[in-house]
Parts: C-alpha cells; sequence; structure tokens
C-alpha cells in the first residue's frame, strides 16, 4: 500500500465534519493485474432524496521540487482511479483534494482554469489547519 499523504488525516477528518461517512481508507480499486489505492472512499446520505452520495478522494500536497512535476503526476494517476472507476463503480465521483493554498495558487492561475474549465478534474478543496472543507469544484 502506498504512504499516506501529509494532508490524509486532515483531509479526511474534513470529510468527516462535513458530514461524510468514511466507508475506505484507502479504497481499494484493482483492473486486470493491477491494483490501485485512492486514499479515501465516502458516503453521504443525501435525506431529501433518499439516496447515497458516494465519492473517491485522492489527496494530494503538491510538496514536491517543482509544482508542475506534482500537477502531471497528480493529474496522470487522477486519470487513471478515474477510468477505473467508471467501470467497476460508476456511480462514484472522483475528487482531487487540495489545500485551499494550492488550490489558489495553482488553479486559479491559467493552467489550473484551463483544467478546472475543460472538466479534467474535479477538487476538494480544504483548510488543513481547521480541517474544513472551504469548497467542492465540480
Amino acid at each position: 500500500m502506498p504512504a499516506k499523504d501529509i494532508y490524509h488525516d486532515c483531509a479526511k477528518n474534513a470529510l468527516i465534519k462535513d458530514g461524510w461517512t468514511i466507508t475506505h481508507d484507502p479504497l481499494s480499486l484493482k483492473w486486470g493485474k493491477k491494483d490501485m489505492y485512492v486514499d479515501l472512499g465516502a458516503e453521504q446520505l443525501l435525506a431529501a432524496q433518499r439516496a447515497e452520495r458516494k465519492i473517491a478522494v485522492e489527496i494530494k500536497s503538491f510538496t514536491g521540487l517543482s509544482e508542475m512535476n506534482d500537477l502531471e503526476k497528480a493529474l496522470g494517476q487522477y486519470i487513471v482511479y478515474h477510468d477505473v472507476l467508471a467501470q467497476v463503480e460508476p456511480d462514484r465521483e472522483l475528487y482531487l483534494a487540495v489545500s485551499e493554498e494550492i488550490a489558489t495558487g495553482l488553479f486559479e492561475e491559467p493552467i489550473g482554469e484551463l483544467l478546472l474549465r475543460n472538466n479534467r478534474v474535479r477538487l476538494l478543496v480544504f483548510d488543513p489547519e481547521a480541517e474544513a472543507i472551504v469548497k467542492w469544484i465540480p
């Protein structure tokens, strides 16, 4: 199993505070002979609709030497997980969880805006100190 991101517990606690039930830590995926592990699986009961919303969350801290290298690696991982989830759990939405600092410093820059505008990634933005979700960007 892969090592947990430095923000793993912060993001997990933020989801719990937001009413999510953590169902998998990590969420195991298998495609062919390859095993993959998305950081978290979670569910939330939508009382008004009497339905469940399921998500998978990949947490990234972007602490490497190159923010662009971290972005490229995170997006590659996100695409693989997204495509496998579409086959094995099509009702589960995938999110990339990033700190508020990364969201404003990278995803409000032209490259991040382009990725969001082209629906390449869904973001879950969290405040690591408050362990709270700041916003969802579908």
